[in-house]
């Protein structure tokens, strides 16, 4: 399973919601997506990302393989910050992304069952930039204009050669 690379026109589509109890396939492509994160290597990946159009995401703090299907951030905190993101599909590059430090995620996991996740730091920086991808947002869409050119540029630069 290949990650898709900006500019690939798929990563600005939106994802369609999924169905666990009916989705046979889901807990295989979440297995496939969990493969081709750890190879890239990332803590996170959204199915956009591989070119397949379902809210899926699936992460690794650290903590265990996690799989989110239909997430959806119910709150947020006003304090925010700016820090510098990655993302597998802008491999070599950073741009800084200002994200709110704290966030409640609800979503389903694969056997269709409620799981809730709370909480800030990486968690909640990751939540928002994957489930970002779910909508057909980048990381380049959230930066200033001025860091958004830098970045392509040097996106441009390292895939030239």
């Amino acid at each position: 399973m290949d990650i898709l690379l900006h500019p690939n026109p798929a990563l600005k589509q939106v994802a369609q919601p999924v169905d666990p109890a009916t989705d046979r396939g889901l807990k295989r492509l979440a297995v496939d997506m969990a493969k081709a994160m750890y190879l890239a290597p990332g803590v996170g990946l959204a199915a956009t990302q591989v070119g397949i159009q379902k809210r899926l995401v699936v992460f690794d703090l650290d903590d265990g393989l996690v799989a989110l299907c239909n997430p959806e951030i119910v709150s947020r905190s006003e304090e925010t910050e700016i820090d510098d993101e990655g993302c597998l599909s802008f491999p070599g590059i950073t741009v800084p992304v200002e994200r709110c430090i704290e966030v409640t995620c609800e979503a389903l996991d694969l056997e269709g069952r409620p799981i809730r996740f709370e909480g800030g730091g990486l968690l909640a920086r990751m939540l928002q930039h994957e489930i970002d991808h779910l909508d057909g947002v980048l990381m380049t869409d959230r930066a200033t204009a001025f860091d958004r050119r830098a970045a392509l540029r040097r996106y441009r630069d390292l895939q030239e050669g």
